[in-house]
């Protein structure tokens, strides 16, 4: 050993020159290869597992059967029908109509059952109620929302509250879906109209905000006392044959309640004043037409348990 003092460049101990194998250098137990290269890396020319090989052989097979047993090649207008002639289309229209013959003396029951006295019979009562919740999800959603909650300060009202225009009653709401309100469908239809007062000239914008802030006030809302105040007469003289002295409302004709927190078109200051200016005019279809009555009916018993009944 060389003292580590004494070490020189001439007598320095150097380490063996390492040996780095051929990259290209094949051992003999190597499989060959296809010929691709990518950097230096070669694919092996491996053949497939034989079990990879008899499921994929027998899947081809399969599928042929297939091909010949059930619908798979499709046509102009329809696909092929295939040795055992399957249909999931007529398959499902067979458990509709196993689904609705079990039903239909149900359906059968509400024509013959007194709508006031549907909620007398439990079973009667809970199949209208589903019954109608599938209607109602199907016919009236797009407006009244799935869970009935309408769209607020859109002119669709909100079904799970108290606050029913035309009336709460089973007979009330039966009425309502059956004809409509202000469609020109059926003469039956419910019907108001409110005056534009801003439009036609009934009243100035002086008298329109007054009346505004008075509208305010009757349901607790931020207003201008001076301005409530001079439009309490205006509102005496144009509004309360409708919305009643106090701001009640007359359900009955379809005028809403101005003294509550609920409102079917805007409670803001602008969104009254657009309602004093121009009017609203909803319109609901009606579903004589689109309904038997025995639907009808499971949605009235559907609507009804929404927001408590009259």
């Amino acid at each position: 050993m060389v003292d580590p003092k004494d070490k020189t460049p001439e007598n320095k101990v150097r380490p063996p020159s390492r040996q780095y194998p051929d990259p290209a250098a094949k051992l003999k137990q190597d499989p060959p290869t296809t010929g691709h290269s990518w950097d230096g890396i070669e694919e092996y020319d491996n053949p497939m597992p034989r079990w990879w090989v008899w499921i994929f052989i027998i899947t081809i097979i399969w599928s042929v059967g297939y091909w010949i047993a059930m619908p798979a090649w499709p046509g102009i207008q329809s696909a092929t029908q295939g040795v055992l002639g399957y249909s999931s289309r007529a398959n499902v229209a067979t458990e509709i109509t196993e689904f609705e013959a079990r039903n239909e003396r149900f359906f059968v029951q509400l024509l013959d059952t007194d709508l006031d006295e549907i909620r007398e019979d439990d079973e009667l009562h809970r199949f209208a109620i589903n019954a109608g919740a599938s209607v109602f999800r199907a016919q009236c959603s797009q407006c009244h929302g799935t869970g009935g909650a309408g769209v607020q300060a859109a002119g669709y009202p909100n079904l799970l509250n108290d606050e029913w225009l035309w009336g709460g009653t089973m007979e009330d709401i039966h009425t309502t879906i059956t004809w409509g309100i202000r469609n020109e469908d059926f003469a039956d239809a419910r019907w108001s109209e409110m005056p534009a007062f801003g439009v036609d000239g009934l009243l100035d914008d002086d008298e329109i905000d007054q009346v505004v802030n008075y509208v305010l006030s009757l349901s607790g809302s931020d207003h201008d006392e001076q301005l409530a105040a001079a439009g309490q007469e205006h509102f005496e003289i144009n509004c309360a044959s409708c919305h009643m002295d106090d701001g009640s409302g007359d359900y009955f004709i379809g005028a809403p309640s101005l003294n509550t927190q609920v409102w079917l078109y805007g409670g803001t200051p602008e969104a009254i004043r657009e309602s004093i200016y121009y009017s609203r005019f909803g319109v609901m279809p009606g579903f004589e037409n689109r309904l038997r009555d025995a639907e009808i009916r499971a949605v009235a018993a559907y609507v009804h348990q929404l927001g408590g009944g009259q």
